[in-house]
């Protein structure tokens, strides 16, 4: 983590903060539009620090990286708009118009598979939303793949997290 070494090391120091819940949710949300650090390095610890709230943190985490995530999607919609002439002069349409049909058609799971890998999911946020992809669709593949990180991380964390130390 040498690229954002220090800002990484600050994230960890959170984690022992009395507001690091807030702290967890703002990084959640943050993340998943803008910010390049993802939640997982403060909720790791948070977990192993208070293991009996581990189902608490993932679930803050996850509400709130869905909430980004939609920031995201209206990013990507806005700025799509305003680009939309630029594109038509440059030829692009026709192609775009085949992204979108593709993101229509494929976009859960993209989006699904970017929640819950280590892809990072704001550029599938933003993606969604200049494509154009249906806003329903979007959230229930974002609960679904960030939950199940989210939930995953926590409870490994809550449950083993002192022996991976």
């Amino acid at each position: 983590m040498k690229l954002f070494g220090r800002l990484y090391d600050k994230v960890i120091g959170w984690s022992k903060h009395p507001r690091a819940p807030w702290f967890l949710g703002g990084l959640s949300f943050a993340e998943s539009s803008f910010f390049p650090i993802p939640p997982d390095v403060l909720l790791a610890p948070m977990c192993i620090a208070r293991a009996e709230k581990w189902w608490r943190f993932a679930l803050l985490t996850t509400v709130m990286s869905v909430l980004g995530g939609m920031l995201g999607y209206l990013l990507g919609a806005m700025f799509f708009e305003m680009l939309a002439p630029w594109i038509e002069r440059m030829g692009y349409a026709p192609k775009m118009e085949i992204a979108r049909q593709w993101f229509t058609e494929w976009g859960f799971w993209a989006v699904f598979l970017a929640g819950f890998s280590p892809i990072p999911y704001k550029a599938f946020t933003i993606t969604a939303g200049a494509m154009g992809m249906p806003l329903i669709p979007f959230v229930l593949a974002s609960v679904f793949g960030r939950g199940g990180r989210f939930f995953l991380v926590a409870w490994l964390m809550a449950r083993f997290g002192v022996s991976f130390e």
